[in-house]
């Protein structure tokens, strides 16, 4: 068994707004930061993804639907789909899921964060 604490997680230091902390060849999760005011450069994804924020405030676009998410909000985008978060009020703590496991699906990868 894994199991994770999210606190401790939060309180490792990181020079990157995401930092994995598990991986699976089927999956893989990581925390993801983003400030108040600030952008979210990511790319689109070879694997399906799922969001779960912890807290802050923003608006995710997908594809070209845009929908308010908040401490709470369960966002799964496909595999090649456009997205990112944006109009962010409040510093954000997401979870992110990738099955599989972040780039292990061949083709063009998406933009680290």
């Amino acid at each position: 068994m894994e199991a994770f604490d999210l606190a401790q997680l939060l309180s490792q230091p990181h020079q990157s707004a995401y930092l994995e902390f598990l991986r699976m060849p089927s999956l893989s999760m990581g925390v993801y930061r983003l400030r108040a005011g600030g952008t979210d450069p990511q790319q689109p994804h070879n694997e399906d993804e799922v969001y779960y924020v912890v807290s802050g405030a923003a608006q995710i676009r997908v594809g070209r639907e845009d929908r308010p998410v908040k401490a709470g909000s369960i966002v799964f985008v496909a595999a090649g789909l456009d997205h990112l978060f944006h109009s962010i009020t409040e510093d954000m703590t997401i979870l992110v899921f990738f099955a599989p496991a972040e780039h292990t699906v061949t083709g063009p990868k998406g933009v680290d964060r």
